[in-house]
């Protein structure tokens, strides 16, 4: 009998269940599109913000500390006379726990030339394209091609460490360009402290900042120039990380003063400051820190990012539950009477009730399903336009959007259910 009835009211008020049922599919769809992408946009958020350089700097520890202690900022990058990380360590970076989370690093070495004329020249040696093979016997292609995409090259090309056709390559910045009247294809000649070498461009870059001052060779050549070879400035490392908390900066000050479960969860966690402690173990003296204003603005752009989601997220059920609300307000009024011979021949409310809550439930549930898949599909035409990426589903996403549903449609079916208990059946039959 029940469910006679239930296919009964299906089949008269079908358009009504029927935009009950779309309703909730609107709702659903945007609530897992939303959480899906939340729920996975950590990583692409922070892969993205790594075409806009390190967020992990390495120096070594007699340069941090006389920095600290004198507030000296090298302009250079580099470490003080004396003092130099390993380039044969530089491979130990791709080895510690977090080492997925690496997407690149670079070393810099800074050489003191000078050009023909006698003038002091910025050069600094790194990586472009670099291959090495790494101690895990995986093999890596690093270097400031990727670490500073952001770059553009107005004339020529980047160097190319492993097919490259010039001899000496070299790239000049726009405003070093202009001093020396350099353009591409053109040779320079620079001595350093122990050689001197000739050097052609193949690339003229505009960084917009002050790299446009400074000529980049490899570090091997750098190396040369200055007779510090296996020596390396700094090193700078782009890396994914996970926004600060308490315990990460608690750690940051001070890891010894964790207790044994936070510092295993902080050092299994992918924290910046973990990271760089990480880094520490495995490069020799070295001090890792975190480029500050990076770091923060990736968090402040991941938590804005999520917010704006949830907040999405709850105004798409909060207008689910408003439509809902209207549509079986007026369901219940256009079956007043038929409400009202039920009580009349004796159902109790707790039944009546039942009966239009399934018929509800049944719809939501519908709508539910199709809202999901729909959802699923926005979330992948969101990843693939925003960040060139499909998302992957998380299966959280599921209950939480089950919960929701159901929630939604209890909360907007209120108004309606104290409504049809309010129903008197002697008026309602009489038409009052």
């Amino acid at each position: 009998m029940f469910i006679r009835m239930i296919r009964g009211a299906f089949f008269r008020q079908w358009k009504k269940m029927l935009m009950i049922a779309f309703t909730i599919a609107l709702g659903s769809s945007l609530a897992t599109a939303m959480l899906s992408v939340m729920l996975d946009v950590g990583d692409k958020v922070n892969q993205e913000l790594k075409t806009y350089g390190a967020n992990i700097n390495v120096v070594p520890k007699d340069s941090s500390v006389i920095s600290d202690l004198y507030d000296i900022e090298d302009d250079t990058g580099g470490g003080e006379i004396g003092s130099y990380l390993k380039e044969d360590e530089l491979g130990n970076i791709k080895t510690i726990f977090w080492a997925f989370n690496i997407v690149d690093y670079s070393p810099f070495l800074n050489a003191s030339v000078t050009d023909e004329s006698g003038n002091d020249v910025n050069v600094i040696g790194a990586w472009f394209n670099h291959h090495m093979d790494l101690p895990t016997g995986e093999s890596l292609d690093a270097g400031m091609q990727s670490l500073r995409s952001w770059w553009e090259v107005t004339d020529g090309e980047w160097i190319d460490e492993q097919a490259s056709s010039a001899k000496n390559p070299c790239m000049a910045g726009t405003a070093v360009a202009e001093k020396e009247g350099l353009s591409v294809g053109d040779s320079i000649s620079l001595k350093g402290l122990k050689s001197s070498e000739t050097f052609t461009v193949v690339g003229i870059f505009d960084a917009g900042g002050e790299e446009d001052d400074n000529i980049y060779v490899t570090l091997d050549q750098a190396q040369a120039l200055s007779g510090l070879d296996g020596c390396v400035d700094n090193i700078e490392v782009s890396a994914l990380t996970t926004p600060d908390n308490e315990l990460s900066e608690k750690a940051a000050k001070d890891p010894s003063s964790l207790t044994i479960s936070q510092y295993e969860t902080w050092y299994c966690t992918a924290y910046v400051s973990a990271i760089c402690y990480q880094i520490q173990e495995v490069i020799t003296d070295s001090v890792a820190s975190a480029v500050r204003q990076v770091a923060d603005s990736e968090g402040s752009i991941l938590e804005k990012t999520q917010l704006l989601m949830i907040l999405i997220t709850i105004l798409s059920m909060i207008g689910a539950a408003l439509g809902i609300c209207n549509l079986v307000t007026a369901s219940v009024m256009e079956r007043a009477g038929e409400i009202g011979l039920m009580k009349a021949i004796g159902a109790q409310n707790g039944a009546v009730t039942g009966l239009v809550l399934t018929e509800i439930i049944i719809s939501a549930i519908l709508g539910g399903v199709a809202g999901f898949f729909a959802g699923y599909g926005f979330a992948q035409i969101i990843g693939l336009t925003v960040f060139g990426s499909s998302i992957t589903m998380r299966p959280m996403v599921i209950p939480i959007v089950a919960v929701l549903v159901i929630l939604v449609t209890l909360l907007g079916s209120i108004p309606a259910i104290r409504m049809l208990l309010r129903l008197r059946p002697a008026e309602v039959l009489h038409g009052r």
